[in-house]
């Protein structure tokens, strides 16, 4: 399964880990495979306190970042979260705490609520060109990262140019043919080619026909990452026949146990089938691939107020899911994940998951020996 990407960074496998649990990083890491720390909902002050603890536990290997580096933004996420709030309309307010009321689901504890804003408050501002910078100064101090990865768009000049000085290498996702060429003139050396499939904002094209057309865009000199719908060794096997160098996996660590998710949450998870993995705007205005639920469906049903523009809606979203959490109410638990979710059926271990893989990929490999004609 050794394919030049390992070569160049570091690993035994091709099997790259995101996360915004720094357990699922270093289990992943220490298994052969390359763990990538979702970095954007850290302060630079976490991250850095996250990045030494991982330094700690990974045996010296490699890893890496994920971070939202934009080249544009909107002004608006400037304000502060008492500003923002006003922008909310009272229409869509009330809209979401009727759902919730009647559905009985309590408010949020004063402090609780305040907690809340506080991260959103770092989310937000960790999505600004300065604000990524400054998470990217940390992660650089940090020798074992050897991975940046943009997770919204081509990075600038000036980051391209940081990172190659460092001997860096430079990440970034795309969901179409397209993105991929933007990505390669910019200088990006590795490409995630995201499908369809894989949770979280994600765009129309299946990874089947993403990846060899991000392939066919890099050429010899991008190396390429499929990612959406990976939770088996046999599709691991098809990624690297499509041309892929490896996978890119994140809704397979949410069921490990080393995973964020409390045990109501992998609950809901694990009783989720794969077509109620949905693409919804409720929670960011932009498609999410997310759990269904009569959260996620209210706002798809006629007479609801129309999606408010980013971050105005997952500000109004995010205060909601907490209280659903806090509330334990599966019938309104909506979270991020992709359609391999259909097949997170129990608990697990991150190095049993890895080790899973292997054999997968193994057995895989042998049946199409098998179809070879003899010599």
């Amino acid at each position: 399964m050794r394919t030049p990407i390992c070569e160049k960074l570091g690993c035994d496998l091709p099997i790259f880990a995101f996360s915004h649990c720094r357990d699922v990083v270093v289990e992943v890491t220490k298994a052969g495979g390359f763990g990538v720390l979702g970095a954007s909902t850290f302060s630079p002050e976490q991250l850095e306190t996250e990045l030494c603890w991982i330094d700690e536990h990974v045996g010296g290997r490699p890893y890496g970042v994920d971070v939202i580096i934009p080249t544009r933004y909107d002004k608006q996420s400037e304000s502060s979260t008492a500003d923002l709030e006003q922008l909310i309309p009272h229409t869509h307010r009330a809209f979401m705490d009727k759902i919730l009321d009647d559905a009985g689901v309590p408010p949020l504890p004063a402090d609780e609520r305040e907690r809340i804003h506080a991260a959103i408050v770092n989310g937000r501002g960790n999505m600004t060109p300065d604000g990524a910078r400054r998470l990217l100064r940390v992660a650089l101090t940090h020798p074992q990262v050897k991975l940046v990865v943009s997770a919204l768009g081509s990075p600038p000049p000036d980051v391209v140019a940081e990172l190659r000085e460092r001997n860096v290498m430079i990440g970034a996702m795309c969901g179409k043919g397209e993105h991929a060429a933007r990505h390669r003139a910019a200088g990006v050396q590795l490409i995630v080619a995201q499908g369809t499939e894989a949770g979280g904002h994600t765009g129309d094209i299946a990874t089947m026909v993403l990846v060899p057309q991000v392939v066919d865009a890099c050429g010899d000199e991008v190396a390429v990452l499929a990612a959406g719908g990976i939770a088996k060794g046999s599709q691991i096997a098809a990624a690297l026949a499509l041309g892929a160098q490896g996978v890119w996996c994140g809704s397979l660590w949410l069921g490990t146990r080393e995973s964020e998710l409390d045990s109501f949450e992998k609950e809901v998870l694990f009783e989720t089938r794969t077509e109620d993995a949905v693409r919804r705007r409720a929670r960011t205005g932009k498609p999410v691939r997310m759990i269904k639920s009569a959260l996620s469906e209210a706002w798809e049903q006629p007479g609801a107020p129309a999606y408010l523009p980013t971050p105005l809606q997952g500000i109004l979203y995010n205060e909601a899911h907490a209280r659903v959490v806090r509330a334990r109410r599966k019938d309104l638990y909506s979270f991020p994940v992709g359609q391999v979710v259909g097949m997170l059926n129990e608990e697990s271990t991150v190095r049993d998951v890895m080790y899973r893989l292997q054999l997968e990929y193994l057995d895989t490999m042998d049946r199409l020996r098998q179809l070879s004609p003899a010599d």
